[in-house]
């Protein structure tokens, strides 16, 4: 029979393949496979040797209180051309105070590194192993940090995040009620403190009404309606200005020019006539600055002081009138 076909004879022919004491069960494409520590090198020959699975993915434990140390052991079987993977978890348990298994280097040599970290974080011993030293934690380091018994130091030092709430400790001020999260029941009505915390205070009735009082009729209006105009107030009487105070500054007409008509640059020229002459009271407009534009105004640049332009080199001094000669003082009229 060959190594797949045994494989797919799995979880019912675990015995047959593993022996008497062994167990198995299939789950999210994962067979797992429980033998006894005294057949953990067997077991993993088999697995090897059986069933094909010559990849050796990885080795590890899991502290399970009251039940001992769970050593599993992934390993795979390479699929053929048109195959699949065919994966395989062997486990096995050893207790907390013998927790020693025979070394799987013999058989899985990629297995060292891996029951060396095993050691180091649970303290299982490997018989046989040819280096069992320690290879994360610095040197000197004591105990298993992976173990449930295991204390951290942070823990004792500093207080766990979210352990002190106002009103407890050193915090100085009244204690309130603390606050849990949705899902979580209260401590006294489920658990192990279940009838032995004082019940939690009674909270006021939240936007509680006086007896007899109504609630006032809220007004109903639809969409269409509109809203109803202010009345209008009582009319204030304009004062007088007084002998110091300057005269308000007559309103600025507001030119009425819809979109459609454009900015007064895109206005079309107004034809001469006495009607479109401006009335002769009027201000004559201010000269527009050189170079500025008549429909852009804001074009023409200002500088910020107003200082005269010293004159160009190449420009041509301004003609002059001539000066007439000079003529001698005779003392008297010139003949």
């Amino acid at each position: 029979m060959t190594a797949p076909e045994s494989y797919d004879r799995l979880p019912e022919a675990v015995t047959e393949i593993f022996g008497e004491e062994a167990a198995a069960e299939s789950a999210y494409d994962l067979l797992t496979v429980d033998v006894p520590p005294a057949s953990w090198t067997t077991a993993l020959e088999t697995a090897r040797d059986e069933l094909g699975c010559t990849y050796f993915d990885w080795l590890s434990a899991v502290d399970e209180p009251g039940t001992g140390f769970r050593v599993c052991a992934h390993v795979a079987a390479l699929p053929v051309p048109g195959g699949r993977v065919r994966r395989l978890m062997l486990r096995t348990t050893v207790p907390h105070e013998a927790a020693v298994l025979p070394t799987a280097i013999g058989v899985y040599a990629g297995a060292g590194w891996h029951e060396r970290e095993t050691h180091e974080m649970f303290g299982i011993g490997f018989d046989g192993h040819p280096h069992l030293v320690p290879l994360l934690l610095p040197e000197g380091f004591e105990g298993h940090p992976l173990r449930k018994d295991f204390v951290l130091a942070a823990r004792v030092a500093k207080a766990w995040p979210g352990a002190k709430e106002p009103g407890e400790s050193e915090h100085g001020g009244p204690k309130r009620r603390t606050m849990l999260p949705p899902g979580v029941p209260d401590p006294n009505e489920w658990g192990p403190l279940k009838g032995q915390l004082p019940p939690a205070p009674a909270r006021p009735a939240r936007g509680a009404r006086a007896a007899g009082t109504d609630r006032p009729a809220r007004r109903t209006r639809s969409a269409s309606e509109a809203t109803p105009p202010a009345e209008p107030g009582p009319t204030a009487t304009p004062a007088e200005p007084g002998p110091e105070a300057p005269a308000a500054p007559p309103a600025r007409p507001r030119r009425n020019r819809t979109a459609s008509q454009g900015s007064a640059s895109q206005q079309p020229p107004v034809p001469p006539g006495p009607e479109n002459e401006p009335p002769t009271d009027a201000a004559p407009p201010a000269p527009p600055a050189p170079g500025a534009s008549q429909d852009a105004p804001w074009h023409a640049a200002r500088p910020a002081f107003d200082e005269p332009r010293p004159p160009a080199e190449n420009t041509p001094p301004a003609e002059q009138p001539p000066t007439p000669p000079d003529t001698p003082d005779s003392g008297g009229d010139p003949e």
